[in-house]
């Protein structure tokens, strides 16, 4: 077994809170539309136009309110007025200042695993947005790299392997996202840890855990993980 030098970290709901707020302005979202729709009906029209737009926009904020806008659009026949249209666009703009809070033991841990391990921050989402967290973070300066990408798959982790000239055995990626973070690092042959953060996690970001899988590990919190990596 390859001894383990690379460590990388999600942030988003691994590091600091971030689903809490989307669920937050998706609540305000249906009390803005609750003579159109119910809230049942309404989030599953809003998911499933996230879902279609994920190739347009991406992941992140901006993506999540043009949805909400399409949504609204589609639940009046057409008929939303500027005004919703404009409320639509002020929740966003509350997202896009929402405080960072971090997860528990997430800069202890950070600070911890630094000392033994090359540890590099990597994250998907819209560019402005998790630079404007990392900064806010204070975890920043932590990190030996950064990497903010659209997406995060199987090819996306052997090019971040390579670029860090680690073999795929010797990293690990730790996050709250199995389909995300964890299954896709392990299918390119690293180390996936499992955060769960399971009632505030975002429906397409579920997938089934390779539960007996070799180099499938899960905890409970950021604070398990210096323990799981000495054992290695």
């Amino acid at each position: 077994m390859a001894k383990l030098k690379l460590i990388a970290f999600d942030a988003d709901d691994t590091l600091w809170h971030n689903e809490r707020f989307f669920r937050t302005t998706e609540a305000s979202f249906a009390a803005m539309l609750r003579d159109h729709a119910d809230e049942d009906h309404l989030s599953e029209r809003l998911l499933e136009t996230e879902r279609r737009n994920l190739a347009r926009y991406g992941y992140g904020i901006k993506g999540f309110v043009l949805s909400m806008i399409e949504t609204a659009i589609e639940v009046t026949d057409g008929k939303a007025p500027a005004h919703l249209i404009r409320q639509i666009i002020d929740a966003g703009h509350e997202m896009m200042k929402h405080p960072v809070e971090l997860m528990p033991h997430a800069a202890e841990t950070v600070e911890a695993l630094r000392k033994n391990y090359k540890v590099i921050l990597l994250t998907k989402g819209d560019l402005f947005d998790q630079e404007r967290k990392i900064a806010l973070s204070g975890l920043a300066d932590m990190f030996e790299a950064i990497e903010i990408v659209s997406d995060k798959n199987i090819d996306t982790y052997r090019t971040f392997f390579t670029r860090y000239g680690e073999a795929p055995a010797s990293a690990m990626m730790v996050g709250n996202s199995l389909k995300s973070d964890v299954n896709p690092a392990i299918e390119a042959g690293g180390w996936g840890v499992y955060v769960p953060q399971e009632d505030l996690a975002w429906a397409m970001e579920h997938a089934d855990k390779l539960d007996g899988h070799e180099r499938f590990r899960e905890i409970a919190n950021l604070g398990d993980l210096p323990e799981l990596v000495s054992k290695l």
